[in-house]
């Protein structure tokens, strides 16, 4: 069986081999339409790749790290991150490569060609995968259209794709990939025609721009809008774009240039070109029997269709389409720094404002009528922000995965995390609140006598210890909620200061490897412009990975002042009812606060596991976070209050590190989380520490016990306990 197959060769049953973007195609090519020389090469091939090498093996043990049920997005990211790193790095044997190169340069010699992935399961009736998959225009040259038939591959594991598989229940172990190579027509005007608007039945949609069609697909070219009607072509409403840049091809791939005056001013179609696009948009709905989706470009006066796919809508009932969402975080780079701006200047002085306007009022000095309406409104402004959180700040950190995913494509490192260690130690807020008790724990090993006032409690204390210590409340003191008590919070924090003391300095943790020589090394591969645009990614990546960990922080600031309220609602609850407030619902605290003759509902929370039935576990496996191997006695936090009894070379075992818990990591050998990811606060901090750190295992609180002596290998992600 043939590895590549030319459209002309393309039956309506291969759709298994072929994929649905190929076989559209080929059907277009049948019906006379005008349509790009194109091969494709076959799922076959791809199963053949991955079978020989052994991929197929590495991947599913990937997945199967956790239930993927359980698995949250930055877990997907990080495993769809270590399958790609095997797919740079595993070449595709000399067999089945020498027989794609002499199909490619008989057939494209010499030619730019754009590469789509045309997965069997995308663009059917049931589901659309537009964007979920990576596509690669204007590519040269037998081994870069090699490379990038790799990386069209590895796309199939994106994370997109992988939640995207998972809401329509598809099994991940039978998904292949077929690969389109496609001649490139360099257009003057390109876009999408939709033959039906998926908002209102009697209408067609028409979007263009000029240039090739990467801009808008991206979101990085606003679009010219036409509404049509569909049973007569008449244009219904024209919405012109602000017009400014087009993308053009370029020796080095393609990239935006600004339009002339003439362009700037005058819509890419005309009235004829519109009609033209909307008969095509048509003739594909005769063809496949139902309204498409149509990728288009003019050449000079010729219109050539470029892909065409079933528009999907949901029918009542069925489950919500997540795929907008999972595309959100893939923003591009010109997204993306737009994002950066209105983050840094917007939203973040927005939070500290919010927070610190919260803080103004003290709820314990409230009647209990109008705490009430003090938690409510509180509770309503952290729900906004948690929304903000959720709509910005998330896909914001998809900097930091753009600029791992290209240091990984051009440095090939075979550690699919080396690229971190270019992003750490830009002035992320709770690095800073780490150093100044660092300073504290200086001064104390500096003079003992400082030990000895703080283990007694002495009020005649040193004054540049003191004020140093003063400052630290002033600016962190908010984070160690839970002891509501300022000298409560002193004493805490007194005893932590000891501890810290009682072991040789930190190291902040700079890694072994040289930051400088990983920068020249990645910028290195680079020239020109595109190196002034890899140092401003890098920039951007540096940002991305600041906010991912400061972000926690600026919220958690908002949700304290919320807690402070409703822990002030159920202390008095429990004076002055003798009830147990802690598991009490924050909408049943608001109406007992309201209606004292009111009975609260109470909610119930798991019995913990006791001697007779605590659970044991010799071998757990969770995600590598933060490299290395660290043995130690576990120290369990289930309640911020347990952080105090942190001891030195203890290995914390959390849920998962939130931002307050931070101090204690300096104190640690090693990490465990419950939550995974690499772009988590846990790991994030420990790769600034050097630590090793497992994240993303199952029930890790549970079934280790404080004291448990641990093993962890960041290496492998697997955690030995006993």
């Amino acid at each position: 069986m043939k590895s590549i197959v030319y459209l002309h060769e393309i039956a309506d049953e291969d759709r298994e081999r072929v994929g649905g973007k190929s076989l559209a195609l080929a059907a277009m090519a049948r019906d006379r339409m005008n349509v790009p020389d194109a091969a494709c090469i076959t799922a076959e091939v791809y199963t053949d790749y991955v079978t020989t090498t052994g991929l197929s093996e590495r991947i599913l043990l990937e997945l199967g790290r956790k239930d993927f049920e359980e698995m949250r997005w930055e877990e997907m990211w990080d495993a769809s991150l270590r399958i790609r790193n095997m797919f740079l790095n595993t070449p595709i044997p000399i067999r089945l490569s020498a027989i794609l190169r002499d199909a490619i340069e008989g057939r494209f010699k010499g030619k730019a060609v754009v590469i789509r992935s045309s997965a069997p399961g995308e663009d059917s009736a049931r589901a659309s995968f537009a964007g979920l998959h990576e596509s690669y225009v204007n590519v040269t040259g037998t081994d870069s259209i090699m490379e990038h038939i790799r990386l069209v591959w590895a796309s199939l594991w994106s994370d997109a794709a992988l939640l995207y598989r998972q809401e329509l229940g598809l099994n991940f172990e039978k998904s292949t990939m077929a690969v389109l190579v496609q001649e490139m027509v360099v257009g003057g005007e390109s876009g999408v025609a939709f033959g039906q608007n998926p908002n209102d039945e009697s209408q067609a949609v028409i979007e263009a721009v000029y240039g090739l069609n990467q801009g808008l697909v991206d979101g990085t070219v606003e679009p010219d809008r036409w509404i049509l009607d569909r049973k007569t072509g008449e244009i219904i409403s024209h919405s012109p774009a602000h017009r400014e840049k087009a993308i053009l091809p370029t020796p080095e791939g393609v990239r935006p240039e600004p339009l002339t005056s003439t362009e700037v001013d005058t819509p890419p179609l005309d009235g004829k070109r519109i009609q033209k696009v909307f008969d095509l948009a048509l003739g594909a709905e005769r063809l496949f029997g139902a309204p498409q989706d149509v990728e288009w470009t003019f050449s000079r006066d010729l219109l050539y269709v470029l892909q065409s796919r079933p528009i999907t809508t949901r029918r009542t009932g069925e489950p919500t389409d997540n795929r907008a969402w999972y595309l959100s975080l893939r923003r591009s780079f010109q997204n993306l720094k737009t994002l950066r701006r209105r983050i840094e200047k917007e939203l973040i002085p927005a939070m500290v404002e919010e927070a610190q306007s919260l803080s103004r009022q003290d709820a314990a000095k409230l009647p209990d009528m109008e705490l009430a309406a003090e938690i409510a409104r509180r509770s309503q402004i952290h729900e906004r922000w948690v929304k903000i959180y959720w709509s910005d700040f998330i896909p914001f950190a998809h900097g930091a995965r753009l600029f791992g995913q290209v240091y990984n494509d051009t440095v090939r490192p075979t550690d699919p995390y080396e690229f971190i260690d270019l992003l750490g130690s830009t002035n992320m807020a709770s690095l800073e609140r780490n150093r100044m008790l660092e300073e504290m724990a200086g001064m104390i090993r500096e003079n003992p006598r400082f030990a000895e006032s703080l283990r007694n409690q002495k009020k005649d204390f040193d004054p540049g210890f003191t004020k140093v210590l003063g400052e630290f409340m002033e600016r962190f003191g908010d984070l160690f909620q839970g002891l509501a008590q300022s000298t409560k919070q002193r004493e805490a924090i007194c005893r932590l200061l000891l501890e810290m003391a009682s072991r040789a300095p930190t190291d902040e943790g700079r890694r072994s490897k040289d930051v400088e020589a990983l920068k020249n090394n990645f910028l290195s591969h680079f020239e020109g412009e595109q190196k002034g645009e890899a140092a401003e990614l890098l920039d951007l990546g540096r940002a991305s990975y600041r906010l991912r960990d400061d972000d926690n922080i600026y919220l958690g600031r908002i949700e304290r002042q919320m807690l402070a309220a409703i822990d002030e609602g159920r202390r008095r609850i429990e004076n002055r009812d003798a009830l147990d407030a802690k598991h009490i619902s924050t909408k049943e605290l608001v109406k007992t606060l309201e209606d004292p003759s009111y009975v609260p509902k109470r909610y119930h929370t798991a019995k913990r596991a006791t001697s007779d039935d605590e659970l044991k576990a010799r071998q757990l496996v969770g995600q590598p976070a933060g490299p290395g191997i660290a043995k130690g006695k576990a120290r369990v936090i289930l309640d911020p209050s347990d952080l105090f009894d942190f001891k030195s070379k203890e290995i914390l075992v959390c849920d998962a590190v939130e931002p307050q818990m931070t101090f204690v990591v300096p104190l640690s050998a090693g990490i465990v989380e419950r939550r995974g990811g690499m772009l988590i606060h846990g790991a994030i901090i420990a790769r600034e520490y050097g630590l090793p750190c497992v994240t993303g295992v199952p029930n890790a609180t549970s079934l280790i016990h404080t004291g448990d002596e641990v093993t962890v290998d960041g290496y492998l992600g697997i955690v030995v306990v006993g």
